[in-house]
C-alpha cells in the first residue's frame, strides 16, 4: 500500500508544480558591483521570461514590476524654520529604515498595474519601502516626503514608469542606471507579475555592491584601524606641505 501511495505521490508531483500557472524565469547583465576610485555609476539590464504550462490567462493584461532595492539606514530628518531673525532646526524626525537606493520600473503607470494593498503587503513602492514608525511627529508624512524629494534629486531613487519593455505577455526587459554615490552592501533585485492590479508570481535575487582597490584599503583602513588612518592622513599632509615650501623655495631662487 505505502508503495502504491509512493507512486502515486511520485506521478502527482509534476501537476502539483503546475498549480502556479505563471511563474518568472529572470537574470541580470552583471551580480556585482565594484566601486573604485574613478567609478562613475553603472547600468544593469534584467531580463526574463515568463514560464507557463498552460496557455496565456484570458482577461487582464500582464503586467511587470521590477525594482532593486540598496541596504536600509535609518535617517535623521531635520526641519529648519526662521526664528528670531536666523535659520535653525526646529524639528527632527527619525525614520526608521530606509533604502539607501531605491529604483522601481513597470510596464504602465505604477496605480495601473498593482493595487494599494498588494503594494502594502510587498512593500514595492518607495513610500511603502521606507518605514516610518514610532515617530511623534504630526508632521510624518513631511518628513518623508523630505527624504523622497532628496534622494530622488540625487538619483538615489528612481521610479520609472514605462521602462520594462513586455513582449507577447512572455518576454521583458528593462535596464537601471546605477549611480556614481552608491553605498557599499548586498542590493535586492525584485520581479513582480501582476494581472488584474493582484501580484502572481514574484522572483528575487542578489547585487552585490563592495569597493575594490585603493578605495577598499582606505575604506578598511579608515573603519577598522581609524587610529592608524589618522597618523598616515596627518603624515601625507605634512609631506605635501614640506613639498610645496621646497617647490615655491627653488622658484624663488631660480
Amino acid at each position: 500500500m505505502k508503495q502504491i501511495l509512493l507512486i502515486l505521490a511520485l506521478l502527482l508531483a509534476p501537476l502539483a508544480a503546475t498549480a502556479q500557472e505563471e511563474t518568472v524565469v529572470a537574470g541580470l547583465s552583471q551580480n556585482e558591483v565594484s566601486i573604485t576610485a574613478n567609478f562613475n555609476g553603472s547600468e544593469i539590464l534584467i531580463f526574463g521570461a515568463v514560464q507557463r504550462y498552460t496557455p496565456v490567462p484570458e482577461g487582464n493584461p500582464l503586467e511587470v514590476i521590477i525594482t532593486i532595492e540598496g541596504p536600509d539606514r535609518p535617517v535623521t530628518v531635520r526641519r529648519m524654520d526662521r526664528r528670531y531673525g536666523i535659520w535653525m532646526n526646529t524639528e527632527a524626525v527619525e525614520v526608521d529604515a530606509a533604502p539607501t537606493f531605491y529604483a522601481v520600473a513597470t510596464t504602465n503607470p505604477f496605480r495601473e498595474v498593482i493595487s494599494d494593498t498588494e503594494d502594502l503587503r510587498h512593500r514595492i513602492s518607495i513610500p511603502r519601502a521606507i518605514r516610518a514608525v514610532g515617530t511623534e511627529t504630526y508632521h510624518q508624512r513631511d518628513f518623508t516626503e523630505a527624504v523622497i524629494r532628496i534622494r530622488t534629486g540625487e538619483d538615489l531613487y528612481q521610479v520609472l514608469e514605462g521602462a520594462v519593455i513586455l513582449r507577447n505577455e512572455t518576454l521583458f526587459n528593462t535596464s537601471f542606471r546605477m549611480p556614481a554615490n552608491l553605498v557599499e552592501g548586498d542590493y535586492t533585485a525584485r520581479i513582480f507579475l501582476t494581472r488584474g492590479r493582484e501580484v502572481v508570481s514574484s522572483y528575487e535575487t542578489a547585487i552585490t555592491v563592495r569597493k575594490v582597490g585603493l578605495e577598499r584599503m582606505i575604506y578598511t583602513l579608515a573603519h577598522e584601524r581609524p587610529l592608524v588612518y589618522g597618523l598616515l592622513s596627518l603624515a601625507i599632509a605634512i609631506a605635501a606641505g614640506w613639498l610645496a615650501s621646497a617647490v615655491f623655495r627653488y622658484i624663488r631662487m631660480g
